[in-house]
């Protein structure tokens, strides 16, 4: 269990951004990874690029196609994280899928995201009843693989959450990732009960785009995830994308101070 994801969440509502590794760059992901926590950011998510993205919408998945067309390897993921760890310690966890962890060879991938540094992982397309494979060999090597529980899985929540690790990952609505008008989930049901079962953080992502959707998310639970709309931001400025989504992570994280 990492103590840093414990942390992330010990000094208040935790504002968690998402970028997609080596979209326009790795070098730029990395002067990102700074700028996101200068602004404010607690734990900051890493998407190693996949070529069949099944959990993302069309903003991410085109991230995924840039990156890998630029050449991004899982191998420059792992080298551009030991470089960012010369200069911080805030929490990292990677959000990938279970090809690229198999394609590596899933306890070579495992040991090495350790070992450079990261803190936990996220396989979105590994459900619940198959996640034993991936969790004892995280549980060796001292990352948290985190749990997504989604509006659907009422009897399976107190499930995951007996055996959830770091945080939990509370999807806001049904369907891919991507900016929603509006989100009419019970978040704060399925937070209440994740927390009957375990006292461990739960964070909410998938559609949250404005500093009014984390604010309110944040309300009903410990923190708010946004990945879409940074990597809009990426997209849309390319090379010179970092203070325009400095910026964005500040009024994020200002809203989310808020809540």
């Amino acid at each position: 269990m990492s103590n840093k994801i414990t942390e992330a969440f010990a000094k208040g509502k935790a504002f968690i951004p998402f970028i997609t590794c080596g979209d326009p760059s790795l070098e730029i992901t990395e002067q990102l990874v700074y700028a996101m926590e200068e602004a404010g950011a607690d734990l900051i998510e890493l998407g190693i690029p996949f070529s069949d993205p099944t959990a993302e919408g069309p903003v991410i998945q085109e991230a995924n196609v840039r990156a890998l067309s630029g050449g991004v390897t899982t191998d420059k993921v792992f080298d551009m994280v030991a470089k960012i760890r010369q200069k911080t310690a805030i929490p990292m966890v990677f959000m990938t899928y279970a090809n690229v962890a198999f394609s590596y060879g899933t306890e070579h991938f495992i040991k090495k995201a350790a070992e450079v540094g990261m803190d936990g992982l996220i396989l979105p397309d590994v459900p619940f009843e198959e996640k034993e494979e991936f969790d004892t060999v995280c549980k060796q090597y001292g990352l948290d693989l985190i749990s997504l529980i989604a509006p659907t899985s009422h009897e399976r929540i107190t499930q995951i959450a007996k055996e959830a690790n770091g945080f939990v990952y509370c999807v806001s609505s049904l369907g891919v990732t991507g900016t929603r008008t509006q989100i009419t989930t019970d978040i704060g049901g399925m937070v209440k009960l994740v927390k009957a079962v375990k006292d461990i953080p739960c964070a909410v992502g998938f559609g949250i785009s404005t500093p009014e959707q984390a604010k309110k998310m944040a309300a009903q639970s410990d923190g708010a995830i946004v990945g879409s709309a940074i990597v809009k931001l990426c997209a849309a400025h390319g090379e010179n994308c970092v203070p325009y989504v400095k910026e964005y992570v500040k009024s994020m994280k200002d809203a989310v101070r808020e809540a």
